[in-house]
C-alpha cells in the first residue's frame, strides 16, 4: 500500500508542557485510521498539526512524499469535520455546501450542481433552503460532511464528529461514512474516545496514552495482542464490558419470548 502520510518524531509543547511527544506513524492511501484515547492524551493536537492549524515544536509531516510541515492549511489537500459542525448560521444548507466552491475560480461554474448532488447524497435535499438552527444535530453534521466533500480533499480529518449526537444518529452516520469512504476512496483519520466507534469503522487504530502512541494496529491485532496493560484496560476490557452487558439483556429478551 502507498503511504499517504508519513509523520516523523512529531512533538508539540504548550508553555513548556508536552501535549504530543515524539510521535511517528504512517497513514496509507485510502485507509480509515482512528486515533483513540481519553481526553487530554494529545489526539486532537495531532489532528491540528496534520491540517496545519498549529505548528509542531519539532518533527516533520510528509504527504505523498512531499514535506508539508509548514505548508498553509489551504494548500494541503485536506478537509476537516469538527465536533461542533462549524457551519455558517446565516447561510442555508445549500449556501454552506457551495460556499467554498464559489470562491475558487476552477469550481465556481459548477458549484451549485456539485453542492446539490452532495446534499442529495447526504439525504438533505428537502432541507436545502433551511438555516442550520432549523436542523437536528445529525443533519447539521451531514451538512458539514457534505461541505468538506465538496472540495474533494484526498484526506478528511474528523475531530470527534459524533460525540454530541444521539445513539441512533451515530449508528446511521457510521454506516454512511464507511459508504462515502468506499465511494470516494478518501483517506480518513478519525479522532474518538469511544472504543466501540473506533472498532466498528477502522482499518487500523492508533491508541494514544498521555501524549504518546501505545499501539497501532488492526482491530484484530489490538484485541488479540494488546501491547501493554494500558491498552488491555482502556480498549480490550472496556469493549468486553460493553459486549457482556449487552449480551445479558439480549439473553433476558430471548428468555421472555
Amino acid at each position: 500500500m502507498n503511504k499517504k502520510l508519513e509523520i516523523k518524531n512529531l512533538t508539540k509543547e504548550f508553555d513548556g508542557k508536552g501535549a504530543v511527544h515524539d510521535v511517528s506513524f504512517d497513514v496509507y492511501d485510502g485507509e480509515f485510521l482512528s486515533i483513540l484515547g481519553p481526553s487530554g492524551c494529545g489526539k486532537t493536537t495531532i489532528l491540528r498539526m496534520l491540517i496545519g492549524l498549529i505548528s509542531p515544536t519539532s518533527g516533520t509531516i510528509y504527504k505523498d512524499g512531499e514535506e508539508i510541515t509548514h505548508v498553509a492549511p489551504s494548500a494541503r489537500g485536506m478537509g476537516i469535520v469538527f465536533q461542533n459542525y462549524a457551519l455558517f448560521e446565516n447561510m442555508t444548507v445549500l449556501g454552506n455546501v457551495e460556499y467554498a466552491l464559489k470562491i475558487k475560480k476552477e469550481t465556481k461554474a459548477t458549484a451549485r450542481e456539485t453542492a446539490l448532488r452532495l446534499i442529495e447524497q447526504m439525504g438533505l435535499l428537502e432541507h436545502k433552503d433551511k438555516k442550520p438552527y432549523h436542523l437536528s444535530g445529525g443533519q447539521q453534521q451531514r451538512v458539514a460532511i457534505a461541505r468538506t466533500l465538496a472540495l474533494n480533499p484526498d484526506i478528511i480529518l474528523f475531530d470527534e464528529p459524533m460525540s454530541a449526537l444521539d445513539v441512533d444518529t451515530r449508528l446511521a452516520l457510521r454506516k454512511e461514512l464507511k459508504e462515502l469512504q468506499a465511494e470516494y476512496k478518501t483517506t480518513m483519520i478519525y479522532i474518538t474516545h469511544d472504543q466501540e466507534e473506533a472498532f466498528s469503522m477502522s482499518d487500523r487504530i492508533m491508541v494514544m496514552d498521555n501524549s504518546v502512541i501505545s499501539q497501532i494496529g488492526t482491530p484484530e491485532e489490538i484485541v488479540t495482542a494488546p501491547a501493554n496493560d494500558y491498552v488491555r484496560r482502556f480498549v480490550v476490557d472496556n469493549l468486553r464490558m460493553k459486549v457482556e452487558s449487552i449480551a445479558k439483556y439480549v439473553e433476558m429478551g430471548n428468555e421472555n419470548h
